[in-house]
């Protein structure tokens, strides 16, 4: 007989659902709302609604997103893959090998959305040298971030979850490498099935929209972008309203959806061998104020640029473009593209509310968003994860932006990069090593996990590998963080109610007659599914709790059943939204959801048949 109180938990349960795979609000805002209600109908105590927030899970989670900040700011990451990838000496066959074995590798100890947001540009690099396109590689590089995550106990949410269920029932729970065979004959299968059939179904788009790397010169990019035909030159004459005002004060996107790009001013203080030279290029700041006879650079369509210049009295200016190309190309101002990361601080914000002008003293000439390029007022657009931003600026503001990877990866790079300090290659051997030991303590457990954890990012940050305590709020993904924080105490309510006894006996009688494999198939499959639509953390904080008592009430091991569970979560290949890691290379490949669809659907039955038959050999039942 269901319960009031167990009633009210599956109507929550039930529209927490309905939420998450909608997509509109934010996961994490969704998950505090489910756990305010289970305390506003006092199905939970406030300690128990506050319970999940000091959860060992989620402590570590955020904890290696600390450790993760150290070896990210320290460039160690950069420079293992880069050298790496190095190795496939002009062979696509061998970038494509030792791009996914790099990447998993590495998203088995780190992030995996960090290291492909390090990898995308180096992997995008080499294929336009090899004459390769980069649409080839990026989908292979996000898959392998997936199958890299079971690898390891810290790889991944799921795999951290499903063992703390088994500890919090009084079981072992899994050790550090035990996920290391699984991962290990997971990315076998999926660089096999690349090379055979994955090759033959990955899209071949030669001129990718999305390549403002070393390879492209600015100009192609430029037209990728089509933006010559919106350049525009304006003289300010002396009698003109302009003279005298401040860009910001002028708010000319607003009112004409129009971009001042750069400001050509005559410098009358230049005497001496230099008398020559009479004009600066000046990147055009917020705060800068136009001066008489200024020339300035406006990025619009034709008509509003005639509209500004009819209302301050400007003089049109006309150019020849092939000085505009190489203007974009030049030492000092650069031309290049912008990813928007998943779960960045800029989703759901436009480029105003961020105030990205005035924070990089750089210009947003277009986004790309899917194939679909945004040029009229682009700085009122909400931005989505995926999208790419055309920008221009000096190349030391363009660099600067570099430091941001958590909101934002730059594509392109200054024409001359300068070699690593001998400082950071310290710091980058001491995170080296700080990890290192880390991952001893875990291996060996002779310490908890969450200490051996924590240690590990307060050494990051007193060493000064992450260069603040505020600098290390500012790398935790908070919104994963609170997603699997509220979220735990939903699964407490569902046990507390008997919720999860009845959809486990419910479970028992719908896959009891198909044996141990048979149960073990049916929670694949049901985590797998439920991972396209909800973060992979989500799936299995809903469905481990229940696989795991499903599993006893059935006597077997729980151990080939929650393993299964981890395993499913994070197979998510089928759309671009399954992975953060899908959405970030989306809009870089120029790819189209029937790719993602076609090859992942094959890639998750291949690896969902091998994974039934696998795990009971190294778990049994």
């Amino acid at each position: 007989m269901m319960t009031l109180p167990l009633f009210l938990t599956m109507i929550i349960l039930f529209f927490t659902l309905v939420f998450l795979i909608h997509g509109k609000f934010r996961a994490d805002l969704i998950a505090l709302a489910s756990l305010l209600a289970l305390g506003l109908t006092r199905i939970l105590t406030p300690d128990e609604v506050l319970s999940g927030f000091s959860n060992s899970v989620v402590i570590m989670i955020a904890g290696l997103y600390i450790v993760g900040a150290g070896i990210f700011n320290t460039g160690l990451t950069e420079v293992i893959g880069s050298q790496v990838i190095k190795m496939s000496k002009g062979s696509s066959l061998r970038l494509l090998i030792i791009s996914m074995i790099t990447t998993a590798i590495l998203s088995g100890l780190l992030s995996g959305t960090g290291i492909v947001a390090i990898l995308l540009p180096i992997v995008m690099s080499m294929a336009i040298k090899q004459k390769a396109s980069p649409s080839r590689f990026l989908i292979p590089i996000a898959y392998a971030s997936s199958m890299g995550g079971v690898l390891t106990l810290i790889g991944t949410p799921p795999n951290l979850i499903v063992d703390a269920v088994l500890k919090k029932n009084g079981f072992d729970g899994f050790k550090f490498f035990d996920f290391t065979p699984i991962g290990l004959i997971i990315l076998a299968a999926g660089l096999i099935f690349m090379l055979a059939a994955g090759r033959k179904l990955l899209p071949d788009r030669s001129a990718p929209a999305g390549s403002g790397i070393k390879g492209l010169s600015a100009g192609e990019l430029a037209g990728m972008y089509k933006i010559y035909d919106r350049l525009h030159y304006l003289h300010i004459p002396a009698h003109s309203d302009l003279v005298g005002e401040r860009l910001s004060d002028l708010k000319l996107p607003e009112k004409y959806e129009i971009t001042v790009i750069e400001i050509k001013r005559d410098n009358e203080e230049k005497s001496g061998p230099d008398a020559s030279v009479k004009e600066d290029t000046l990147s055009a700041s917020a705060d800068e104020i136009f001066h008489p006879e200024d020339i300035i650079l406006v990025f619009g369509a034709e008509n509003d640029v005639c509209r500004l210049a009819k209302d301050y009295e400007l003089e049109l200016k006309y150019f020849n473009t092939e000085q505009i190309k190489s203007h974009f190309a030049s030492s000092e101002f650069g031309l290049t593209e912008i990813l928007i990361m998943p779960n960045s601080d800029y989703e759901n914000q436009t480029l105003r509310d961020i105030h990205f002008r005035e924070k990089y003293q750089c210009s947003v000439l277009a986004i790309n968003r899917k194939g679909e390029y945004i040029q009229a007022d682009a700085g009122n657009e909400q931005l989505n994860p995926g999208d790419a931003l055309l920008i221009h600026g000096k190349w030391e503001n363009i660099e600067r932006i570099s430091a941001d990877l958590q909101d934002i990866i730059v594509i392109g790079s200054a024409p001359e990069e300068s070699e690593r300090s001998p400082y950071s290659a310290r710091k980058a051997l001491m995170a080296a090593v700080i990890t290192g030991l880390m991952i001893l303590f875990l291996s060996i457990d002779i310490i908890s996990p969450t200490i051996a954890v924590l240690s590990a990012a307060f050494l990051m940050i007193v060493t000064g590998c992450v260069r603040s305590i505020e600098e290390a709020y500012q790398r935790v993904q908070w919104e994963s963080v609170i997603l699997i924080g509220a979220l735990i105490p939903l699964s407490g309510a569902l046990e507390k109610t008997g919720g999860l006894l009845m959809i486990s006996t419910w479970l028992e009688k719908s896959l009891g007659d198909l044996g141990p494999y048979g149960v073990l198939a049916g929670f694949y499959l049901l985590t797998m599914l439920l991972g396209q639509f909800i973060s992979n953390a989500a799936a299995a904080i809903i469905i481990a709790p229940i696989a795991f008592t499903c599993a006893i009430n059935m006597h077997y091991s729980p151990d080939p059943i929650l393993m299964s569970v981890a395993v499913a979560a994070s197979m998510a290949f089928t759309t671009p939204v399954a992975s953060p890691t899908n959405a970030l290379v989306m809009t870089a490949g120029e790819y189209r959801l029937k790719d993602f669809a076609l090859i992942g659907i094959l890639l998750q039955i291949l690896i969902g048949i091998i994974m039934i038959f696998t795990i009971p050999l190294f778990f049994p039942f």
